[in-house]
């Protein structure tokens, strides 16, 4: 099983955006040092504590300060720029990071970005497939280019202007042949999305809030999108993602995972309840479609989501998981705000030298 990072990142409001900056981009470069294999960066326009606008521009200001991670945007928001931009910029990036480059995409959930972009009241889902239609095309094809998909809003021509002769008309293609890997983050429980995803060979990443008994239910969607396009699914393919504290003592992680009222895991929960309740999206967070908002309790969803303690015991814990949702390829370790540097640091560090060896050496026995 390999190990891989993720932040959405979520920062208290009143930290200093430069701070939380360079405190993201030392979490990046301490994993790439730990040997994790890929970083994905979450990006949101209107968000204070989310507060990453750009995750390209982020993960760019990281390829000469990192030597091996896959630097994956988590996601791009299709929704939010024209998707010839998007295909140039990601080909560019590609070739910046020598290769290191993994193309997250979503349509873009938060509604105030939508607001402030004017597209609140535009299908978003629909803007994201025709976006993603169009920049496989660009990749894929030469020019002169003439892309005009039925009942697609982003028509891409350059028959009456391209000058090939001195390289006018041209639009840049990825390093990675056929094109980078293509990852979207999985929140809904039985997600559809999941199937078209294995139809077009994208993979998926189950994300860190979700109650496990609804994680697994994405790979048996994952695998029916494979069949319909006559493919076998990879269990290398799957990454989950999970919120993880290791310390050397149980009781300091306990502490700092779940009882302190500084606890950036506590913070993390709290902020992540609020929006989703905000926005009607609670459902990730209940045990049965019917369960009643009133009945969520963030200590119990904090007892299955957050896995914490000692060297020994998240491992035990993370082997749990694994039995309960199945076999997977990749788990993605959930940044959090570092309200004590040398805790997070320790963690990130345990956790690719001490609990990925037993993990590994667990499942193969």
């Amino acid at each position: 099983m390999r190990l891989g990072f993720f932040t959405m990142p979520v920062h208290p409001e009143n930290k200093n955006w430069g701070v939380s900056l360079q405190e993201d981009r030392q979490a990046v470069i301490l994993a790439d040092k730990l040997g994790y294999y890929d970083a994905f960066i979450g990006e949101h326009l209107t968000d204070k504590s989310e507060n990453i606008t750009n995750s390209m521009i982020f993960l760019s200001s990281l390829i000469s300060d990192t030597k091996n991670i896959k630097l994956g945007t988590g996601t791009t928001n299709l929704s939010h720029m024209h998707p010839v931009l998007i295909a140039s910029q990601a080909a560019m990036f590609d070739h910046l990071s020598n290769g290191r480059f993994i193309f997250g995409i979503s349509p873009g959930a938060l509604k105030c970005d939508a607001e402030v972009l004017g597209i609140i009241n535009e299908d978003r889902n629909k803007i994201f497939a025709e976006s993603i239609d169009v920049i496989l095309e660009i990749w894929k094809s030469d020019p002169p280019y003439n892309i005009n998909f039925p009942d697609n809003r982003f028509p891409v021509s350059t028959l009456e202007t391209s000058y090939l002769e001195v390289g006018v008309g041209y639009l840049q293609k990825p390093l990675q042949k056929p094109r980078p890997e293509i990852i979207g983050t999985v929140v809904a429980p039985y997600s559809k999305g999941v199937i078209a995803m294995g139809e077009k060979d994208f993979h998926p990443i189950s994300a860190h809030f979700l109650l496990p008994k609804w994680v697994k239910t994405h790979w048996p969607n994952y695998i029916e999108g494979k069949k319909n396009v006559g493919e076998v699914a990879d269990k290398n393919d799957w990454r989950i993602a999970r919120t993880i504290f290791v310390s050397d003592d149980d009781k300091v992680a306990k502490e700092y995972a779940r009882d302190s009222i500084k606890s950036p895991y506590t913070f993390f929960y709290h902020h992540l309840f609020k929006k989703l309740e905000k926005s009607g999206r609670l459902g990730v967070f209940k045990e049965s479609f019917d369960q009643p908002d009133s009945e969520i309790n963030i200590e119990k969803i904090m007892d299955k989501l957050v896995i914490h303690g000692s060297v020994n015991n998240v491992v035990d814990q993370i082997l749990s998981f694994r039995e309960e949702v199945g076999d997977f390829g990749e788990i993605v370790y959930g940044g959090v705000d570092w309200a004590d540097k040398g805790l997070a640091e320790k963690s990130m560090e345990l956790m690719a030298t001490k609990v990925m060896p037993l993990v590994n050496e667990g499942i193969g026995s």
